[in-house]
């Protein structure tokens, strides 16, 4: 088996290495250890390829919180040191400005840290009725793959989304539209969480009322969005209250739209 030092990380979390002219792409590697590897696909100009066994030991690896790291693609980087994991993404944009666009910035400011786990205050999940699962699956889209995660936590998410990735798989078997519903967006304020159901039919008396109990059960409010993120609409409670967070040293309250675009880590909104 062939060995590589991995020399950095790339946009995706994966190690880099050069092996006989070659970029070899390792998951799961850390810059700075010397890994036997395996491929598991060839181009001429670069591979792809897997840990088989690692001969030196980064510092800078961690061992992944998530039971689902892996397997579900919705984060890449767990197997890094969370400061490591920052330095790489700043890596990584330098490497984009000079391969797009010839530029070397004269000056970098310090990167902004925020919390590394349950820190995840906007996500898009995929829904699945899969009857070889034994029923519906709720999450993000495994790595390399279109399936969905049978997932049932989530480590980057607040507590509360994750507590509700088992309550929300049993609401979508019991509803009549379960294989017209493919996606749920989650977005979270400082007072309120809103799903956002893309529907791809209207719910009937019966589902409506099943969705209506689910948000007053979990105490949170609850969107259909039939078409793009524009016709995104309050369905519970009708007269839904904003979502907002705070900037308390300038004394501002910012509100925003569940399909709004904002940092995924409330503190970093902040600092921003």
């Amino acid at each position: 088996m062939p060995i590589a030092l991995i020399e950095s990380l790339d946009r995706e979390g994966r190690g880099v290495a050069h092996v006989g002219g070659k970029a070899v792409f390792v998951d799961n590697a850390v810059p700075g250890e010397l890994v036997e590897y395996s491929a598991y696909r060839k181009k001429p100009a670069w591979e792809a390829a897997q840990i088989v066994r690692i001969e030196k030991e980064s510092a800078a690896r961690a061992s992944p919180r998530c039971a689902f790291f892996g397997t579900c693609g919705g984060c890449s980087m767990q197997h890094v040191e969370e400061r490591a994991q920052v330095a790489a993404k700043q890596r990584v944009l330098e490497d984009a400005l000079w391969h797009i666009a010839r530029l070397r910035p004269e000056t970098l400011l310090r990167p902004l840290y925020g919390l590394f786990w349950g820190y995840r205050h906007r996500a898009r999940m995929s829904v699945r009725w899969v009857p070889k699962k034994g029923g519906s699956l709720v999450g993000f889209r495994e790595r390399k793959s279109r399936y969905v995660t049978d997932m049932t936590s989530c480590e980057v998410l607040p507590p509360r989304i994750s507590d509700l990735l088992r309550p929300l798989r049993t609401l979508v078997d019991s509803l009549e539209m379960q294989g017209r519903l493919p996606q749920i967006e989650v977005a979270v304020g400082e007072e309120s969480v809103v799903l956002v159901f893309r529907v791809l039919v209207p719910p009937g008396a019966g589902d409506a009322e099943r969705l209506r109990q689910f948000a007053v059960r979990h105490g949170v409010q609850l969107w259909l969005q039939p078409e793009g993120p524009d016709s995104a609409r309050p369905f519970w409670p009708p007269d839904a209250p904003d979502l907002y967070y705070t900037l308390p040293e300038y004394g501002l309250r910012i509100a925003f739209g569940p399909t709004d675009f904002t940092q995924v880590n409330h503190a970093v909104n902040r600092l921003l």
